[in-house]
């Protein structure tokens, strides 16, 4: 048995001879150990296989289909991490002078003009980390121009029933009351209660297009008349954007101000909580308020501009250079149609496993049929008639090796299921998976009931998971 030279007796002895009066230069004694450290002396080749068994266990996008409605889990292309280790990239440090670092420079410059062609903004910052940061960017945007025009009354922001959830959380952040509005029998925003619920304290309207049923909302040009009518704004989440991509453009939808999911929409990898880039892109009346600082290009040379008015700074430096990177490298290599295809490639998928799912009538499709690049079914018949929930399809599906859809949201919809195949699936695996939702809601009540069945961990109390978490080693403690 082959043993790793860390566990090779007479080294340790002679590591512990020279090292012996280092604790104490180091730690002060109250905070050293009185006793070893009860560590498993294990070989090599043990550890190694613990370790490889876990990192098998694991599931991403490389593993299968991820179909996370309004999460946009799309396939990355290994080219763009692969030049995003280049030396001249990764080993860039963040204070270095503007002269040594002209390549990184043009390259978020020429970014910026890319998301102003796809978007039909006039202007982009590349500061927030997130979606969520750039929602609260930009409505720091919105509060800072109302207050530019003394227009100090405009407290409120209204939103959809079906909007995501980090839109009122934004809101509330940036110290605004939150209106919400329901949608119509067709999942769309009602037009009549939008008109009666606009007014002069109305600062904004916060809208994703296609919304999160997955519904193109049409009537979006009198949306766009009625909000600055009343002089109040219209911001567009663009988490969604993935289905619109080269065939319309938020810009001349009428919105004055977009945030995008570079994670999301420009194959940038995300999840666990980063990494990630929200991009706000403005019309020209707000380019004076972005963050600073701007990249500036001035006889053929690029700087960072920090003269001018502003909402300040939002992040550190300039965003996260390595996520940027990777979005200008796909959108290099897409090129317009290419981005133009993955839009009509998206939508085609989504509404191929809506048909094939609507017609096996074992779950229900509410609202308009016709959907873009993602669609919400329910299991709320499902639960009345057998005592499935969504909850347990999606249990279930953990044991035919797929990663379960959105679950429970939007709200509206009872039970949902949120499913978004994205444009990197095959037909194969788009029949798979409707194959398997189909089965399942044949299957032994039971045997869905308790699923998971056949994976490492079985089904979790959820409920006792939330009321008593476990986030440091010590709560462990409690279960002993």
């Amino acid at each position: 048995m082959y043993r790793s030279a860390i566990y090779d007796e007479p080294l340790l002895i002679e590591l512990e001879s020279k090292i012996k009066d280092i604790p104490e230069k180091v730690l002060p004694l109250s905070l050293q150990r009185k006793e070893k450290a009860n560590i498993p002396d294990l070989d090599e080749t043990q550890i190694v296989r613990h370790f490889l068994r876990l990192s098998q266990m694991n599931y991403g996008i490389e593993s299968g289909i991820y179909p996370l409605g309004s999460c946009t889990m799309k396939y990355n292309p290994k080219i763009c991490e692969e030049i995003a280790k280049w030396d001249c990239f990764a080993m860039t440090h963040p204070c270095q002078d503007e002269s040594t670092i002209q390549g990184n420079l043009q390259i978020l410059y020429e970014l910026e003009q890319m998301l102003c062609e796809i978007t039909g903004m006039h202007s982009f910052t590349l500061q927030p980390a997130a979606g969520a940061q750039g929602e609260f960017t930009g409505l720091l945007l919105a509060k800072t121009y109302h207050d530019f025009n003394k227009d100090f009354n405009r407290n409120e922001i209204i939103l959809p029933d079906t909007s995501h959830g980090t839109n009122p959380a934004s809101a509330t952040m940036a110290g605004y009351k939150i209106i919400e509005i329901p949608s119509t029998k067709e999942g769309t925003v009602d037009l009549e209660i939008l008109e009666k619920t606009l007014s002069e304290k109305t600062a904004c309207f916060m809208l994703t297009n296609p919304n999160t049923l997955g519904i193109f909302e049409f009537d979006i040009l009198k949306i766009s008349k009625m909000v600055h009518a009343k002089g109040a704004l219209l911001y567009y989440d663009g988490a969604n954007i993935n289905a619109i991509m080269g065939k319309a453009r938020p810009g001349d939808m009428g919105f004055d101000i977009v945030h995008l999911n570079l994670h999301k929409t420009f194959s940038t990898p995300h999840g666990g909580g980063g990494p990630g880039a929200g991009p706000i892109g403005v019309k020209k009346k707000f380019e004076r308020f972005l963050p600073i600082p701007r990249i500036v290009k001035k006889n053929d040379k690029y700087h960072f501009n920090y003269d001018h008015e502003s909402i300040g700074k939002v992040k550190a430096y300039y965003g996260n250079f390595s996520v940027l990177l990777k979005a200008y490298i796909y959108i290099l290599l897409m090129g317009n149609n290419g981005l133009k295809e993955t839009s009509e490639v998206a939508v085609l998928n989504s509404n191929y496993m809506k048909k094939k799912i609507v017609d096996s009538k074992k779950y229900k499709l509410p609202y308009k049929d016709l959907r873009k690049h993602e669609f919400v079914i329910s299991c709320e018949h499902l639960r009345q008639e057998r005592g499935i929930r969504a909850l347990d399809v999606a249990k279930r599906l953990l044991d035919y090796g797929l990663h379960p859809p959105t679950i429970y949201f939007p709200l509206i919809v009872k039970e949902a299921l949120m499913i978004e195949p994205t444009e990197s699936e095959s037909k194969k695996n788009l029949d798979k998976y409707v194959e398997t939702l189909i089965k399942i809601a044949e299957e032994d009540k039971e045997t869905v009931k308790n699923a998971p069945n056949n994976t490492s961990v079985k089904r979790v109390d959820e409920a006792d998971a939330v009321k008593n978490p476990i986030l440091t080693w010590k709560s462990l403690q409690r279960y002993k």
